[in-house]
């Protein structure tokens, strides 16, 4: 972080700092901003920005309070859902795709609960040899000697197989699932990029809808099975999704992403933090017992999802501050996650942290992550298979980041391995 970063982030007026431009998280430049909006307005009001006037909580304690009061705190899509930048209108080109996520109570439980059993314990013990037999395949075919990009190679290709598995979509075009995860968030309001191509967004998107609405009518009639479709369609709640096409294409995207985002950019998260503290991997190779510790140090430390939005149903006093009803307010998992009135040194990864788990980066309240146990599970699997063969996973250039506010994406690691 450049010095001329933290004197521009103190000196600019506390009512115009806009921590939700896409560049800060592209650059690596977030720091300094949320760390004076944790000590001068864990509640802070910006009136104006291309995301209209919003509400940032910062604070760890105060993004519980906020994420544990749905009955406060709406994420259903017809109050705005959970990004800040606001849902497109309806209208020819443009997807709403509403989902459970983007429900409240009482809709939100019957469907987050029709494909909960797929990332149940039971299932997860059952699916944890195939995620270690395609993470042993994935490291034992990794070029030695020379450079490669780890996002590609390893935190692509890992989730994407893994996405194929829990929809039981073809294996052979694994790699369509990653595509589709990134272009749901692929809108101006959330990447700063007005160049995007939404005519072509919309087609591959619709192409995506297809498929899937193809896979769904292929299992009408089959026996139920563990896969997320199978589940959808065995559910009451959900067994008419596929006749609503926003609802359908959302429910489908929202677990794509769920299931994309949290473990692929964590992966490479954990090698850039690795590489930055390498006396941690060090502690990891001489006391294996410590990953599954360090994987919930990784994911706070990397903290996958930026935010999460909710919008007040009524006024509500947070913090001192007062908000309205109707007002939109956005928690920083991010800085939440980097409090140092909870997190002792909190910019450092440390694998051994006693409160790692103490993290938000899943959420808090009925909108926990339902897939966390799994997105644990891989890393934690990952981990294990790594420490086993190299060294050191080396970083030998500069790391790329997706310019995005609300996934903080990574595109390019580039690593050079080093074998025991």
């Amino acid at each position: 972080m450049s010095s001329d970063e933290s004197k521009l982030a103190s000196s600019v007026p506390l009512g115009e700092i806009d921590v939700s431009r896409p560049e800060l998280f592209r650059d690596d430049t977030w720091r300094p901003w949320f760390d004076r909006l944790r000590k001068e307005a864990p509640v802070h009001y910006l009136a104006d920005s291309v995301n209209g006037p919003f509400w940032s909580v910062s604070s760890h304690k105060l993004i519980k309070e906020v994420d544990g009061n749905n009955e406060v705190f709406s994420s259903s899509s017809e109050w705005g859902g959970i990004a800040i930048a606001d849902p497109p209108v309806a209208g020819e080109g443009e997807i709403q795709g509403q989902s459970f996520i983007t429900m409240d109570e009482p809709q939100h439980a019957p469907q987050r609960m029709a494909v909960a059993p797929t990332v149940a314990p039971t299932n997860l013990t059952e699916i944890e040899p195939l995620i270690r037999e395609r993470a042993i395949d994935i490291l034992e075919n990794l070029p030695v000697g020379k450079s490669f990009n780890w996002v590609q190679e390893v935190s692509i290709e890992l989730t994407a197989r893994m996405l194929a598995t829990l929809f039981d979509f073809p294996y052979e075009e694994r790699r369509k699932l990653v595509y589709w995860s990134d272009l749901a968030t692929a809108i101006p309001e959330v990447t700063g990029d007005d160049s995007i191509d939404m005519k072509k967004r919309y087609d591959d998107l619709m192409q995506a809808a297809g498929a899937f609405y193809q896979l769904w009518m292929s299992k009408i009639g089959q026996p139920a099975g563990f896969d997320l479709i199978s589940m959808l369609q065995n559910n009451e709640a959900t067994a008419s999704i596929n006749e609503d096409p926003d609802r359908f294409l959302g429910t489908i995207l929202l677990l794509i992403v769920g299931g994309n985002d949290t473990t692929r950019n964590s992966i490479s998260g954990g090698v850039i933090g690795l590489n930055k503290y390498p006396d941690e991997y060090q502690k990891i190779r001489d006391n294996p017992k410590l990953i599954p510790n360090m994987v919930s140090e990784i994911i706070r430390w990397q903290t996958p999802v930026i935010h999460m939005r909710r919008t007040a149903l009524q006024d509500y006093e947070l913090g001192g501050k007062q908000i309205r009803k109707g007002e939109k307010v956005v928690m920083w998992y991010l800085s939440g996650n980097r409090d140092e009135s909870v997190f002792e040194d909190a910019d450092k990864l440390i694998v051994d942290r006693p409160n790692a788990r103490a993290h938000v980066s899943f959420g808090f309240g009925v909108h926990r992550c339902m897939g966390n146990r799994l997105a644990e599970l891989q890393l934690r699997i990952l981990w294990e298979e790594i420490t086993k063969r190299f060294h050191t996973v080396e970083l030998v250039g500069d790391v790329e980041r997706i310019s995005n506010n609300f996934i903080r994406g990574i595109k390019d690691v580039p690593v050079r391995l080093h074998p025991i």
